[in-house]
């Protein structure tokens, strides 16, 4: 699937500006890992930033916004999956599954806490 440059979905937009609007600063000069992590993401999961957000919500019979359980099971499941096929450490598999669950935040899909790499003894 060919992506078009993350800066060009509308979440991509939502989710940096809701980062620079809470911290400051740049937020893609500041951890240029960002962007080409959540284009990883989205290679991974054969999609684009957008419609992982669309698929996250629905709307109800009144009309009103509401977000999608399945939805956001899918890519919970789909965030974990990510993270634990990196071969990097557990540190930066963690920083891998943060950055995309910070831009499904942003968005307003919120998760639950998770995807702590448990060390297997």
């Amino acid at each position: 699937m060919a992506l078009k440059p993350m800066l060009e979905y509308e979440t991509v937009r939502t989710w940096i500006d809701g980062l620079r609007a809470q911290w400051g600063g740049d937020p893609v000069a500041d951890d240029p890992e960002r962007l080409p992590l959540l284009q990883s993401f989205c290679e991974f999961a054969e999609t684009d930033p957008d419609a992982v957000i669309a698929a996250c919500l629905r709307v109800d019979k009144a009309g009103d916004k509401r977000i999608s359980v399945k939805g956001r099971r899918k890519y919970a499941e789909l965030i974990d999956s990510f993270q634990a096929a990196s071969e990097e450490s557990r540190l930066r598999k963690a920083k891998r599954g943060n950055t995309i669950r910070s831009f499904l935040i942003y968005n307003g899909i919120l998760l639950a806490a998770g995807a702590q790499m448990a060390k297997k003894d």
